[in-house]
């Protein structure tokens, strides 16, 4: 099945009729001369032969006359009307700034487009239109008050500096499939006993059906989502609603101490912070309060402060596997813990770190 099968762009006609064809259609039906409707209607002749011509646009006042008339609703001439002055609109040659130009550029379109979430276009102007359609918004102007603007998180980060449009489109993707999806209402309380009960699913294979049903009982939508083309993030959390929260994630560094580190992290941000940010972050955060404060939150649900002063003592790989067990978390986590607090060099334990490779709930 091709991208165009699964995402089937909508049929949008490249041309229409005036409905003034339509109007002479009518009448050559009833017997009816433009000088006869014009008398019938106290409309004049000029005026009617310019609706017959296209010249003139039949407004809803001359639609009712035209229903009194002909005996065609006026609602089929208002809609005849609509039709052709949309399909004026879209047809209508546009020019592109240098702004729009470079916006465009910015854009992973072969990478959305090899996704199938963005149609083909034959000129810059329709891949444009089809890049404003994806993400929902009128123009540029648009997209960067939905995207830039308001979100001061987003804008400090890392993965906004090294490319805000691969970023945004990564987000847009994660925002679509945690639109449709359903979810019972946000409950803090329980979202917290499923993190407590996560930290299992660590050393599970196949984690990803779990987590992502556990979460939604409470309110949490997770999804997985690869990388977009020079998007840099591993994670990102944000409200969708006032009762549904979305924490997206990708594999994009391939180590279970990153992806879980990130899975938890960005718990943090839903549980902590305001539901009006939207939090993006890459393998490392900013250094800000509420980063620093996800950062603590997630260090201390993983490896609990409680035994964190044994990881100086751990000298093997086989101490590092005990502690794990006996914590209940995976050892690739603790291991990377150990690189992170300095106790161990980066290259030392990495044999213990598994690969994770994520089902991607969208593509």
């Amino acid at each position: 099945m091709t991208a165009a099968q699964i995402n089937p762009a909508p049929y949008i006609p490249d041309h229409a009729f005036p409905p003034g064809e339509t109007l002479r259609e009518r009448l050559n039906e009833l017997g009816i001369s433009q000088a006869d409707l014009a008398a019938r209607s106290g409309l004049s002749v000029k005026h009617v032969n310019q609706i017959v011509q296209g010249v003139a646009s039949i407004t809803p006042e001359t639609a009712l006359l035209l229903e009194r008339v002909t005996g065609t609703p006026a609602r089929i001439w208002n809609a005849l009307e609509a039709a052709y002055q949309d399909a004026e609109l879209r047809s209508r040659p546009a020019e592109l700034t240098l702004e729009d130009r470079a916006w465009l550029k910015s854009l992973p379109l072969t990478d959305l487009r090899r996704r199938g979430k963005l149609r083909m276009g034959t000129s810059d102007l329709e891949s444009f239109r089809a890049a404003l359609d994806f993400f929902g918004v009128a123009d540029r102007q648009a997209w960067e008050r939905v995207w830039l603007k308001p979100h001061a998180s987003f804008r400090r980060s890392r993965v906004f500096k090294s490319g805000p449009g691969s970023t945004a489109a990564w987000l847009r993707l994660g925002e679509l499939d945690g639109r449709s999806r359903v979810v019972a209402d946000f409950d803090s309380k329980l979202f917290r006993q499923v993190l407590i009960e996560a930290r299992a699913l660590t050393r599970a294979h196949d984690f990803s059906r779990a987590l992502v049903a556990r979460c939604a009982a409470v309110g949490v939508v997770v999804v997985f989502v690869k990388e977009t083309t020079a998007c840099r993030a591993s994670g990102a959390a944000r409200w969708l609603s006032p009762k549904k929260a979305l924490i997206q994630l990708s594999d994009r560094y391939k180590r279970e101490d990153s992806f879980w580190f990130s899975f938890f992290h960005e718990a943090a941000h839903i549980l902590l912070h305001p539901k009006r940010e939207l939090f993006v972050d890459a393998d490392k955060s900013d250094d800000e309060t509420m980063e620093t404060e996800a950062n603590l939150f997630a260090a201390n649900l993983l490896v609990p402060p409680t035994v964190a002063d044994t990881l100086p003592n751990l000298r093997s790989n086989p101490d590092v596997i005990g502690f794990a067990a006996e914590i209940g978390i995976a050892a690739g986590i603790v291991v990377g813990r150990l690189h992170n607090d300095g106790i161990w060099p980066w290259n030392r334990g990495n044999e213990l770190i598994k690969s994770v490779e994520i089902v991607p709930t969208t593509t």
